[in-house]
């Protein structure tokens, strides 16, 4: 039921853990965590009503009506500090993402694990949790309809260094390859303007190009 990118965001779920799922969608996430048995308590949130109603019957079509709670509103603010122990929050932009991390500051300090997938602005969910005292544990790559998304763990309380899955990910190759173009782009509409050509902005893409070039 759940393609490659939100199964990669599942793995990340530890067993036992009180998951909120934000910006559901149509609940698929939420149905895979319970069918698995990976989540002790689930909450399924999503802000807009008919998204909202389909989770709700996609849900309770899967018999698991009493298991999930569904809730309607706008990001973590339908949850309460201390309710959930894991935030998923995937299919969104890094900006977004941040706001939904920001306007519910209690209930994401009452948290142990943040996963997140960012659809693009990975960079800005990096800073946040850099800047909020937050630990990337993990990371891995997932490839949906051509694109090579990242996801992210990150904890409060780090454990021992270990390797990322994604260093051993068969797309990180692929991953590169993309940025790459990507920056290429970047550094092409930069090139038509002479001051922009001199900027400490255009010699740093071209920096990151050359070094992900070398592991391609």
């Amino acid at each position: 039921m759940i393609d490659s990118r939100m199964q990669a965001v599942m793995n990340f779920v530890s067993f036992g853990s009180r998951v909120a799922d934000i910006g559901a969608d149509h609940g698929y996430l939420s149905i895979e965590l319970a069918k698995s048995g990976r989540a002790a308590k689930i909450i399924a949130t999503e802000k807009n009503i008919y998204p909202c109603e389909a989770a709700l019957k996609n849900i309770s079509a899967a018999g698991f009506g009493e298991a999930i709670d569904v809730r309607l509103g706008d990001g973590l603010q339908v949850l309460t500090a201390g309710e959930v122990d894991t935030i998923c929050i995937a299919g969104m932009g890094g900006a977004l993402i941040r706001k939904i991390l920001d306007d519910a500051p209690e209930v994401v300090q009452s948290a142990r694990q943040l996963i997140l997938q960012p659809m693009n602005g990975v960079k800005k969910i990096r800073a946040w949790l850099a800047e909020n005292d937050w630990t990337i544990d993990d990371e891995d790559l997932a490839e949906s309809a051509g694109i090579i998304y990242e996801i992210i763990s990150a904890v409060k309380v780090p454990s021992a260094p270990k390797s990322f899955k994604r260093d051993s990910s068969p797309l990180l190759k692929k991953f590169f390859a993309q940025r790459v173009e990507k920056l290429q782009r970047v550094l092409s509409e930069m090139s038509k303007s002479p001051a922009a050509r001199a900027s400490d902005k255009f010699a740093a893409v071209q920096a990151e190009i050359d070094t992900l070039r070398r592991l391609c």
